[in-house]
């Protein structure tokens, strides 16, 4: 069997059945599939005949190319199911060991570099959209599903439906978030491109929403404009939420569920950014004594 061919093998076609019958996103089944093919490609002869000693060779094979810490562990992920699920044959696994991953901060950006972004965004649903992600937290693919429906003003929410981890939750709704998504309602719904129930955000096609990477083209067109030189993504609208939150005393809790985090572990990487609480930390030599 060779799980290379784009075409259908008996075997490609039961991890694909594996997968659906655990409803993975597609994403992620892409993301297994490119891992099964990777090894394939390595031995040259059908995955399925890989042996402990092939699987170590394999992972020495990917650190020795370079790939990356993150795109190493996923691969592994993905041949963990493969084994473990699709053949049954999880103890394969056993000397393929994930890398552990560089602990890095994220870049954040002031209030004033956040609202001077979102003022250069090229047009009003750009504009919009830039504002829910940082007013409300929310990550690029939440922002682009989001519905005029999920629009809760009466409780100032939003409701954002299968988030990561295939989860609902309740995002919080500003008063100046809700003003700009009026606005934009007004017109997207003048121009035919809002229609009732539909799409918040609108692709080209209005029955498609906005995609992640046209929103990041809009964000990097916006910081590119405003004079922003640091490297700006849609995600980094989400981590300066949370890090202006937290340096307002906003409980780290509140934040966690704010952002549809599963752990506080998660969450607390932002106390290490919140530079106005560094600020009003005391340290030890103001507090020494004077010399006489």
């Amino acid at each position: 069997m060779d799980t290379t061919a784009r075409t259908g093998t008996p075997l490609r076609q039961r991890m694909i059945e594996d997968m659906r019958m655990r409803k993975l996103e597609p994403r992620t089944q892409e993301a297994y599939i490119r891992a099964v093919r990777k090894l394939t490609e390595f031995l040259k002869r059908s995955p399925d005949t890989a042996t402990v000693e092939d699987l170590r060779n394999f992972q020495l094979h990917l650190v020795d190319s370079g790939t990356s810490p993150i795109t190493l562990n996923a691969t592994l992920t993905g041949l963990k199911f493969f084994f473990d699920t699709t053949l049954g044959r999880g103890e394969l696994m056993v000397r393929m060991q994930p890398v552990k991953l560089p602990r890095t901060v994220p870049v954040v950006l002031s209030m004033q570099e956040a609202a001077a972004l979102i003022a250069a965004a090229r047009n009003i649903k750009h504009q919009a959209a830039l504002s829910v992600a940082y007013g409300s937290g929310l990550r690029a693919s939440e922002v682009c599903r989001l519905k005029v429906g999920d629009v809760d003003s009466e409780r100032m929410a939003l409701r954002v439906e299968q988030g990561k981890g295939a989860k609902d939750r309740y995002a919080m709704l500003s008063p100046v978030v809700l003003q700009r998504l009026r606005a934009w309602w007004r017109i997207g719904h003048a121009q035919g491109k809002i229609f009732p129930n539909g799409w918040l955000f609108p692709g080209l096609d209005p029955m498609e929403p906005l995609t992640a990477r046209q929103l990041n083209r809009a964000v990097h067109d916006a910081a590119s404009a405003a004079g922003i030189a640091k490297r700006v993504t849609t995600h980094t609208l989400r981590h300066s939420f949370a890090t202006h939150l937290l340096e307002r005393k906003v409980d780290i809790r509140v934040i966690q569920v704010l952002l549809g985090h599963k752990k506080l572990e998660t969450t607390s990487i932002y106390a290490h950014v919140a530079t106005d609480l560094l600020r009003e930390v005391i340290g030890p030599l103001e507090e020494m004594p004077p010399k006489s």
